[in-house]
């Protein structure tokens, strides 16, 4: 590539894999942080690369998903894959010989923050979410688009906006909970639609991690929308777990990050899709002609 723009190499600072090692601690950085001199430093990666080697989707066949204030789907592929259109986001892995794609949409954990502070301010998630258990799947005709600060996965569009369609009489405050829950898990699909689209094949499961994925419901929402089984592993910790993974592999405790998340990540549940997923396969397309139909409505409104 700087070959190609005419840059020179050494413009730049040097790359590193994940799991190399760059250099060591110094004696003046020992003495700042109490770390011994000549601990070594390991390249590491970015966060959602280092929550993938965390929650060990570091195979084609395993997807990390995090449900966060935004929301991310993350694929580790063996070669690059690229959407056209630039709708995903595609680089060089963490994991040595490895790539990722990675679609993004800005208010996934935050939607449901907005709705609880709007409109029940001060409940509990768990008394909040508690009555949406009771709601049917699509919510009885009731969507929620989830674009509150614009879009980034599938919709570039800072202009974005979000709202709740299909609002009748009939609706309570159960059905908008659940709307929202919905709306999310919908938005998340149209990211792993995208990665299909481009190649993606084969992926057997999720593994879910942030602040959202608490919910059981939320859960058991995510694996039907998305027609995967929804994993829990052993480790909470996520990016952070995944870049000491990657120094332990640096310093040589591991031989590999696969092995070393063979070893060090378990299973502690799955949820696999019910019966709900044919009703959400059936809403899907009405879900995906929302944002077309509104997005001259959109515009306008940032004038």
């Amino acid at each position: 590539l700087l070959a190609d723009l005419g840059l020179p190499a050494d413009w730049f600072p040097p790359t590193f894999e994940g799991p190399a090692v760059t250099g060591q601690i110094s004696r003046a950085a020992a003495a700042a942080t109490g770390l011994p001199a000549g601990l070594p430093v390991v390249a590491g990666g970015g966060d959602q690369a280092a929550n993938a080697v965390g929650t060990g989707a570091v195979t084609e066949d395993v997807l990390a998903l995090s449900l966060g204030t935004s929301g991310v789907v993350f694929a580790t592929v063996d070669k690059p894959m690229i959407e056209p259109e630039g709708r995903l986001h595609a680089f060089c892995h963490a994991v040595p010989g490895k790539w990722h794609l990675m679609g993004v949409m800005l208010s996934a954990a935050g939607s449901l923050r907005w709705y609880r502070d709007t409109l029940a301010p001060g409940q509990p998630y768990e008394a909040l979410l508690a009555p949406a258990e009771g709601v049917p799947a699509g919510s009885d005709g009731l969507f929620f688009l989830p674009y509150l600060t614009g879009e980034r996965t599938p919709h570039p569009d800072p202009w974005a906006r979000g709202g709740f369609i299909g609002l009748t009489a009939r609706h309570g405050q159960p059905h908008l909970t659940r709307a929202v829950l919905e709306g999310v898990a919908f938005g998340l699909r149209d990211g792993f639609e995208l990665m299909k689209a481009a190649g993606l094949a084969g992926v057997q499961q999720i593994r879910a991690s942030g602040g959202g994925t608490r919910s059981r419901l939320w859960r058991q929402i995510l694996a039907d929308i998305l027609g995967v089984a929804i994993v829990a592993v052993n480790s909470s910790e996520g990016a952070a777990y995944g870049a000491a993974i990657l120094a332990a592999v640096g310093a040589g405790q591991f031989s590999s990050v696969a092995a070393a998340c063979r070893q060090l990540i378990q299973v502690t549940e799955q949820i696999d899709p019910s019966a709900a997923a044919a009703a959400y396969n059936e809403l899907y397309p009405l879900y995906r002609e929302l944002y077309p139909a509104l997005k001259p409505t959109f515009d306008q409104l940032a004038g």
